[in-house]
């Protein structure tokens, strides 16, 4: 998407410092971002990404310093405060698509798109026949136009991410501010996007792109940064080096459980949606001590697949679905009592102001938020498992101060703390750093060791737990293949029974 040609900003940050619920998240910080320039910008989880994003983007404010400079420069003036400059600048994080399910904003596809030509969060007048042309044509550079009349939040959260990337693009900054992107998304939208933002470096727009992935990096960036303990180093990219990933030890993967009763059963199940099939006419059994994947495009039905299996969604009449524990007359928590999930949905609606030691005992109890006080022994299975995924450092932190990465962390220790008998994960890994995925990939394969049924949605093949048994490709809500893994999932490509 063209850019006006000519109007860029020049970001520059000398002696920032920045608190964040109390502690001090970048110090003494220094930057220039001017425009030709594409930045990767990298850190572990907590290292402060997204907050410095957000200060660059005028949504937060550093601490007051005599030598502090917060100062932009565009169309050859200076302005030291980003009043009116604002909406020069297109920001796409986590957050900000969080922002639409928590308010409800439930647009059309094009509306929504349609906004960052208005630059606005909600329309604020139809759109002229030109506008909808450019809506059209950035729909269709996404691949996502058959998307153009579905509503906002009956999308996948990689369909969002595509969609609120189409505003931003609409919106046609003179400055882009990315924040992990690619969540998310299959890996064809990933080609895609990283292609779209290749073709920007033809214009002189700046743009930050943090990442935790190494090989989802685009081609065209020009200089990194690094934070680390608050302070930012930065350089020139001359020679990219993309790192291997995460290394795994081989292991043999444990012993097939085929024997095990079944823990949930589905027959010619299909699941309905707004009027619209997400899911249609799967036939399955999941049995205890087995190891799912789920994958396939965005928009195939993943997340609405583990969803399913919970009972937040129900099967239509011509199909059924049966779970254990559950008998006739039952009511369906006794079941969900004995599963724990994480999902973006579930990071989005945890409410802000708990502690990260309230919303793993308010998991303990299958609730959101905490009613009534904590009790003793509650409180120290809550520390074990923040403890067990490195985060009970932040056992005292406010749910909506951590990083995207840190609530990720305390999700894991929400189900850690359950003692499920069936874990459901979808996209666990998104937004981690490599040593974060290595130790909560740990936690998953000991759950597969112990012998917790485990059901993955994932598009990363190297996220699949080692003792993966059966797969699932979803196309458009039906299963393309269903099937065991012979002998399991080593450090090989699966093989089908």
């Amino acid at each position: 998407m063209p850019v006006r040609s000519g109007r860029y900003l020049t970001v520059e940050l000398s002696h920032i410092d920045l608190l964040r619920g109390g502690h001090r998240v970048l110090r003494d910080l220094r930057w220039r971002i001017r425009p030709g320039q594409r930045w990767v910008l990298q850190g572990a989880n907590g290292a402060g990404k997204t907050q410095l994003l957000k200060l660059i983007a005028g949504d937060v404010w550093p601490k007051p310093r005599a030598q502090t400079r917060r100062r932009y420069l565009w169309r050859g003036e200076f302005s030291t405060e980003p009043y009116g400059l604002k909406d020069e600048i297109a920001y796409l994080g986590a957050e900000r698509q969080d922002r639409y399910q928590h308010y409800g904003w439930n647009q059309h596809v094009s509306t929504i798109v349609g906004t960052g030509i208005q630059r606005s969060d909600t329309p604020l007048r139809s759109l002229t026949s030109a506008e909808r042309s450019q809506v059209a044509r950035i729909l269709q550079r996404l691949g996502i136009h058959g998307l153009a009349r579905r509503r906002f939040l009956s999308l996948s959260q990689g369909e969002r991410r595509l969609v609120l990337l189409g505003r931003a693009l609409a919106w046609r900054p003179a400055l882009l501010l990315l924040d992990e992107p690619l969540n998310g998304l299959d890996a064809p939208h990933r080609i895609r996007v990283l292609r779209a933002l290749n073709t920007l470096s033809r214009s002189r727009l700046p743009w930050v792109y943090a990442s935790h992935r190494m090989e989802e990096i685009p081609a065209a960036v020009t200089h990194w940064a690094r934070l680390e303990n608050g302070r930012l180093r930065t350089g020139r990219c001359r020679h990219r080096r993309v790192p291997s990933g995460v290394t795994r030890t081989p292991a043999t993967p444990p012993p097939h459980r085929s024997a095990q009763p079944a823990l949930i059963a589905l027959r010619d199940a299909s699941v309905w949606r707004e009027g619209r099939a997400v899911l249609r006419h799967l036939t399955l059994q999941i049995r205890r001590g087995e190891c799912w994947v789920v994958h396939g495009a965005n928009g195939g039905g993943k997340s609405t697949f583990l969803a399913t299996l919970q009972g937040t969604h129900a099967v239509a009449s011509d199909g059924s679905i049966w779970r254990r524990f559950v008998d006739p007359g039952m009511p369906l928590s006794a079941f969900q009592d004995r599963v724990a999930a994480v999902a973006p949905e579930l990071q989005a609606a945890l409410p802000r102001h708990l502690t990260a030691l309230q919303c793993v005992v308010a998991g303990v109890r299958g609730a959101y938020s905490l009613d009534g006080a904590v009790a003793a022994s509650e409180r120290r299975e809550a520390l074990r498992a923040l403890s067990a995924v490195g985060a009970r450092r932040h056992a005292s932190t406010r749910f909506g101060e951590l990083s995207y990465g840190q609530a990720r962390r305390v999700l894991f220790a929400r189900a850690l703390a359950r003692q499920p008998d069936i874990v459901l994960l979808d996209e666990p890994y998104t937004g981690l750093d490599s040593l974060t995925r290595r130790r909560l990939y740990s936690l998953v394969e000991s759950w597969v060791g112990q012998g917790r049924t485990v059901v993955m949605a994932t598009h990363h093949r190297d996220d699949w737990p080692r003792g993966t048994r059966c797969e699932i490709d979803l196309v458009a809500g039906c299963a393309r293949y269903c099937g065991p893994l012979r002998g399991g999932l080593t450090d090989g490509r699966p093989v089908p029974a």
